[in-house]
Parts: structure tokens; sequence; C-alpha cells
């Protein structure tokens, strides 16, 4: 998410948790195989590790074998350990079963998008990522020397550094998917257009988000799984399912476990 943490919809008392046939939307959830997903991380390398941590004894109590996971994307900026956030995604994308998983599955969101677009094109992406946690981002690589007001050469250099510092990892980031679906569940980390199919939407639109996401009701049957847009608490609701609660600002990170027609809620706090 760019800008101030911000809450642009959130849960009343009287909205459904997503459990058992929420109301105001009547398809079941129904996904192939129990299912964890993770909210934006954002350089919270820390909460990241508590939450996967009680994701597997999650796992565990309930006798999962081999449960799949999502991460929704947005896991460098803000914080200050991206660095450590992106080698962790790495390592569960090459080996899921030594965390206890069956598949790993990595989405891109809108900052990776801005750190590609940095190291890419520095003068015209770098102004941009640096005043959204890109600072954060290269100082955990051990990038340093830059400011919010730097620009030229400046930042061709950091660009050039921060490349090499990133190597493999930004090969990883390179691949990414913008979207997945399991069963009626799509997830993708800005939610996407409701009115059209993810395979016919611009990746753009996917990451970054549409007003269309909150104007128009889901008619396609699918449940939505997303992040970027800060809610108070994670919640699933009219098709939606919320999982960014502003990690980087709040220190609370966020999961949901889907089973067919139930999703309910962890947290890396107590």
């Amino acid at each position: 998410m760019i800008g101030p943490l911000r809450r642009l919809f959130g849960r009343s008392d009287e909205e459904p948790r997503g459990r058992k046939g929420p109301r105001g939307f009547d398809v079941p959830l129904a996904i192939d195989g129990p299912t964890y997903a993770i909210g934006d991380v954002h350089g919270r390398f820390d909460q990241f590790e508590r939450l996967l941590a009680r994701i597997g004894e999650d796992a565990r109590a309930r006798r999962l074998d081999g449960p799949r996971l999502v991460l929704m994307g947005d896991y460098v900026d803000r914080g200050e350990q991206s660095a450590e956030v992106l080698a962790r995604v790495q390592g569960l994308l090459r080996a899921p079963e030594r965390a206890g998983f069956g598949e790993v599955i990595a989405l891109r969101g809108n900052h990776e998008a801005m750190m590609l677009e940095f190291l890419d094109e520095p003068l015209r992406g770098g102004p941009r990522w640096l005043r959204n946690g890109g600072l954060q981002t290269m100082l955990s690589f051990g990038v340093g020397g830059v400011q919010l007001s730097s620009e030229g050469e400046a930042l061709e250099a950091a660009a050039v550094r921060l490349a090499a510092a990133a190597r493999g990892l930004v090969e990883m980031l390179r691949g990414l998917p913008s979207w997945t679906r399991h069963g009626n569940v799509l997830f993708a980390h800005a939610g996407g257009d409701p009115e059209t199919p993810p395979e016919l939407q611009s990746e753009s639109t996917l990451i970054w988000g549409t007003s269309r996401f909150f104007q128009h009701a889901r008619s396609d049957g699918l449940w939505c799984v997303h992040g970027h847009y800060v809610v108070d608490e994670a919640f699933a609701a009219q098709g939606r399912i919320a999982i960014d609660t502003g990690a980087y600002a709040t220190g609370v990170l966020s999961a949901v476990r889907l089973e067919d027609d139930r999703a309910d809620f962890l947290t890396s706090v107590d």
C-alpha cells in the first residue's frame, strides 16, 4: 500500500467473519485443500517468523497434512528487515516441506513492482519508490548514501549496488505471479476488478487495485483474498477476505486459514 496507514474499510460488529455462510454473499467458500494466506509483511521479519511459527502450530494441532501457503505480496519497504524477509520467502519457495507446507505460492505486490522499476529505470522509478519505503529496503541490503532528494547519478549508482546485493532475490521477484486461484478462491494482492476474470486483467490492476473492487459486488462466484488495503482487523465479508493489518506500523501481521465454508484468522501477536 502507498501513503500513510489508512483504513479504507473495516469490520463492524454486524459484519460476518466468513464462517458458515456469511451474510450478504450467498456463495459458500470452496477451496481445494486447506490453505493459509499471509498479508503484507513490509519488512517485518520478526512478525513474519512469529506468524509462520503460529501457522505451523495451528496446522499440527488440526492435523493438516502439507497445507498450502499463499504469500500476498509487499514483502519489502517501510520495515527495516526487507532483505531478511525476501531471503525467507525464497527459502519457503525452494523447500516448502521444511516449513511443513505442501506448496508455497508467493504473489507480487505493488512494492515489489516499484523495487523492480527502480532497478530497471532508477531515474524514473527511484523517486516514487524512495518516498514509499525504498530507503529502508536499500539499507537492509547495506546500500546507503541515498536520500529522498537523491537524483541522477546517485540513483543510478544505488540501483547498481542494490542489484548486486540482492542478486538471486531480484530474479525471484521477477518470476512472481500476480494472482492464483484455488477452488472458488482468488488470491490477488490488491483484489483487482470484480467484474473481469483475473486472466483478462492487467497486472497493474491486480497489484495496484481499482475503485471498482469496492464499488461492485462480486458476481463471478469467487471469494477474493487480498492485502494492500489496511484494515483494523482481518475479516471476511461480501466475497472479500482482507488480511493486511499494517504490520509495519501496528506490529500485527495477519493470516487466514481457509477450508471449505470456513475462514478463520491468526495473527502474530497474543
